[in-house]
């Protein structure tokens, strides 16, 4: 296991497992924070063995967003300088969703509590989402007078549709993780006592599974909302040439011949 101050990170059987681990503080970001998991992320990029992310909280909360005391303003204080919050966005949290949602194999997300503000929407930037049924999402960001960031204004209107979109963006009410579910925000809430397992089930297919054809899967689906249809078309043909050339292709085929299960190797 890689040594952090602020999050747990370690490769086996296949899994990264990454967890944000400032539990007395809700798991929230801070400039520290950010450097360890871009760090973490990179090694996950970069590492053959990781064929799969697991990303989950420490404590009783996912992630409630960032961390306002890193970055404070004195509410007292009229001449008190504003934090440049688009830079902090530039620097930090664009390229977090952006690595996430980029990588070449799948993200799954643990939400095992509260995920709030930009914890809700790093959330969504992973490819899988369960959540335990007490976990909830909050769009916490009219609280305090922003918009959703971290990608929140992309993910939510393309998974819920725009009118509960603007209604979980405009009032940050509490969406609980079954109506999460119900609603196509996430794929599935389970029972609290059932979250890692199951977590670590999907990981485990995954991590088992052909990890290029599944990186090229996200790469398709990520870019059809760009597309129209003729473009989507030659984008599948160009994928689905890329995918034919795999090892992995090779023995799903020389498996589903001779009826047995596919050893995948992730190329």
């Amino acid at each position: 296991m890689t040594a952090y101050d602020t999050i747990l990170y370690a490769v086996e059987g296949g899994i990264a497992r990454l967890t944000l681990n400032r539990p007395d503080k809700l798991n929230s970001f801070t400039v520290q924070m950010h450097e360890e998991v871009r760090d973490a992320l990179d090694r996950t990029a970069a590492d053959e063995s990781a064929r799969c992310l697991l990303l989950t909280g420490a404590g009783r909360g996912f992630c409630a967003g960032q961390d306002l005391s890193d970055r404070a303003v004195d509410p007292n204080d009229p001449d008190a300088a504003a934090p440049d919050l688009g830079e902090s966005l530039e620097q930090r949290y664009n390229p977090l969703v952006r690595r996430i949602a980029g990588l070449d194999k799948p993200a799954v997300c643990a939400v095992n509590g509260v995920a709030a503000g930009a914890g809700a929407n790093l959330a969504l930037a992973c490819d899988i989402v369960i959540a335990a049924r007490s976990a909830s999402f909050i769009q916490a960001f009219c609280k305090i007078g922003l918009i959703p960031d971290s990608g929140g204004t992309w993910s939510l209107p393309r998974r819920v549709g725009l009118a509960r979109a603007k209604g979980l963006a405009l009032l940050g009410d509490k969406l609980p993780a079954e109506q999460a579910e119900a609603w196509g925000l996430i794929w599935k809430a389970v029972a609290d006592e059932a979250l890692a397992d199951e977590a670590g089930r999907i990981a485990a297919q995954l991590a088992a599974g052909p990890t290029k054809g599944l990186g090229l899967i996200k790469q398709a689906l990520n870019q059809s909302f760009d597309n129209d249809l003729d473009a989507q078309l030659d984008l599948e043909r160009d994928l689905q040439r890329e995918a034919g050339r795999t090892e992995d292709y090779r023995e799903g085929v020389r498996a589903f011949m001779e009826k047995r299960a596919p050893r995948f190797v992730g190329r």
